[in-house]
């Protein structure tokens, strides 16, 4: 019986991909996002390692999302004391950090340890066309 072969930390090849994301819905593109960095595209992935590329987005205040979102979905965080819920709309999120609300909905599909940690350090967001990532020579991305 043949064993199922794991890479090794150095016969991981790691790309980065430039994504654009204006007029595009917010899940199906944050799960495209999370498939990538997660490393889930590539045959050799394994669960317990760090297998993914990295992403640049681009143009996250263009977000689109669909029905009555914007002025029924609620963000929550609690300090921990009596009363200290705060809240706010997804609208209002937008206006305020475009690029946290697409943070958010990705980092929400990786898992919530140390590895989901390492993934999400590979994901750059800005709110215009303008990143200093030429560097790394990303691909273009069709989603």
């Amino acid at each position: 019986m043949k064993k199922t072969p794991t890479p090794k930390k150095g016969e991981i090849t790691r790309k980065w991909y430039l994504i654009d994301a204006r007029n595009k819905t917010l899940g199906r593109l944050a799960s495209q996002i999370a498939k990538i960095l997660r490393g889930k595209h590539k045959p050799y992935f394994v669960p317990h390692m760090d297998c993914g590329d990295g992403v640049i987005v681009i143009n996250s205040k263009y977000i689109k999302v669909t029905g009555k979102k914007l002025k029924q979905k609620v963000y929550r965080k609690h300090s921990g004391y009596m009363g200290g819920l705060k809240t706010i709309t997804l609208e209002k999120l937008l206006e305020k950090n475009p690029a946290k609300v697409l943070r958010l909905a990705v980092e929400r599909m990786i898992p919530r340890t140390s590895l989901g940690k390492r993934i999400m350090r590979k994901l750059k967001i800005y709110p215009e066309d303008k990143h200093p990532h030429q560097a790394q020579k990303p691909q273009i991305l069709e989603i």
